[in-house]
């Protein structure tokens, strides 16, 4: 296992190393002259926020993955509404409370900056975040590449066209996911970070109600928990079985026709994705060496490098 751990490692190094473009540019030791404490002071705050609440780590990995769909990893979905300037945190797949954690962000951040003022973004804090998030709730750890910078406007427009839905089918997702420069099997992948946090009735209602792939005693539980109207913000976890640990319990519930959002059951619906569905709810670790790699990856999407952007001192608006 130490040495599987140690060829990824290394594997990933060289993927972060052999980048293209603008992704070359990132790099995992980009802060080991200007910031080097940086990583020790988010996995400090990480671990005491997941400590209090698991749903913190939730929160987090999931800002990472909405920030990285909408103009790419630039911590656009960290900027606040302006009445000149609507913001990504109300629209779209963002709105209704759906995404939060910024706080604890904005805590990071007043952190790094004691140590390090005007070095570290916010877009590499938050990647960072994800990280730890992940591993500290049990998952696996990587090298994160950084060097990213934080961009100046946000883009409300993209919150709400390039963030797939709850009921999105196979087509949709696989569109989404190709438009971002991810393969189907980063799809599979990374959707297994459903394996920790919840999700609200108003998106998995269809789900239960109306899906004919749906385990019947699974649709029976969550109707308690989610009426056939009203009730839209009563939740239930994503991962029925293992709800505040980071594992390959998610694949297992898709298998079981047991999957909380009818995005998540399209993974495992007699089509192309299934084999691999099978194997990561057989495999744990090859869920989470295909998860790294993955999250490695969707990192790379878009990443403001270089002078572009900017470091945004607080994360929640620009520079003035």
């Amino acid at each position: 296992m130490a040495a599987t751990r140690l060829l990824l490692a290394a594997a990933l190094a060289l993927l972060v190393a052999a980048g293209g473009g603008a992704d070359a540019q990132l790099s995992a030791g980009f802060y080991s002259a200007s910031c080097p404490t940086v990583q020790g002071v988010v996995r400090q705050a990480m671990s005491q926020a997941v400590m209090n609440s698991s749903r913190s780590g939730a929160a987090i990995l999931r800002l990472f993955f909405h920030d990285c769909f909408v103009n790419g990893c630039d911590a656009s979905l960290l900027l606040d509404d302006t009445p000149a300037t609507p913001g990504e945190k109300s629209a779209g797949a963002n709105a209704g409370g759906s995404t939060f954690g910024f706080d604890l962000i904005d805590s990071i951040k007043t952190q790094v900056e004691a140590a390090c003022p005007a070095t570290v973004s916010c877009a590499d804090i938050l990647a960072l975040a994800a990280r730890d998030a992940v591993n500290l709730l049990g998952g696996p750890s990587w090298a994160v590449p950084l060097g990213r910078r934080d961009a100046t406007f946000p883009n409300a427009t993209g919150a709400g066209t390039d963030l797939p839905g709850p009921d999105s089918g196979l087509d949709r997702l696989v569109a989404a996911f190709a438009a971002k420069g991810l393969t189907s099997r980063d799809l599979a992948a990374l959707s297994g970070a459903h394996t920790v946090g919840n999700a609200r009735c108003l998106s998995f209602r269809t789900r239960v109600y109306c899906d004919d792939n749906v385990s019947p005693a699974f649709a029976t539980q969550q109707r308690q928990i989610c009426p056939a109207s009203g009730g839209d913000d009563a939740d239930a976890p994503l991962d029925a079985t293992t709800p505040d640990v980071f594992d390959n319990g998610y694949y297992r519930s898709l298998v079981s026709g047991a999957g909380l959002l009818h995005s998540d059951q399209e993974l495992f619906s007699n089509g192309p994705l299934d084999s691999l569905v099978r194997i990561y709810s057989a495999n744990g670790d090859a869920f989470f060496d295909d998860f790294a790699a993955s999250m490695v990856r969707l990192g790379n999407v878009g990443p403001l490098t270089g002078t572009d952007g900017e470091i945004r001192l607080n994360c929640r608006t620009v520079n003035s």
